[in-house]
């Protein structure tokens, strides 16, 4: 059975590089997915580097579920093209919003990721202490494609009066 935990905020930044599907450029927009969850950012017209800077939120359950994100190029008449894809395992990100942080000081690091064989992080993931929240920042290298890499920033939002750390 599924248990809410919070939700968490991402904020999907930007596209770099990303794969040519149309004649010289593509219309990239970014689908995100956690467990049955499914939102989309906006169509970015003939740009492979585009910039979303787009904020969308996807409630966390029990069990924890890595966040797929999918990158694709808008089509008028024929199926969407896909782009690359890419998963995050939010599970450190969880254990960072699970530690007691009261008296921590705003941009303290709490976590690093490295890159590996395993994950689609393209460079070293921060975890840290920003505004009073776990933020981390991400860039993504999307796998099934020949190029093309997405930044993301997650925050965590607690729920009122929610306490999932059991």
């Amino acid at each position: 059975m599924e248990h809410l935990m919070g939700l968490l905020k991402v904020r999907v930044l930007k596209g770099i590089n990303l794969a040519v599907r149309d004649l010289r450029s593509s219309d990239p927009y970014c689908v995100l997915r956690m467990g049955k969850l499914k939102l989309k950012t906006h169509v970015i017209k003939k740009n492979v580097n585009p910039e979303w800077n787009e904020e969308l939120t996807l409630s966390v359950a029990k069990p924890i579920m890595p966040l797929k994100v999918q990158v694709f190029d808008k089509d008028t008449f024929t199926q969407d093209d896909s782009m690359g894809d890419a998963e995050l395992d939010i599970v450190p990100f969880i254990e960072a919003v699970k530690m007691n942080l009261e008296g921590v000081q705003d941009g303290t690091l709490l976590n690093k990721i490295q890159p590996n064989r395993q994950n689609c992080l393209a460079e070293e993931s921060r975890i840290v202490l920003l505004d009073g929240k776990v933020t981390q920042y991400v860039c993504l290298r999307l796998r099934n494609v020949e190029c093309g890499e997405v930044e993301l920033q997650l925050q965590w939002v607690h729920l009122p009066g929610k306490k999932f750390f059991k």
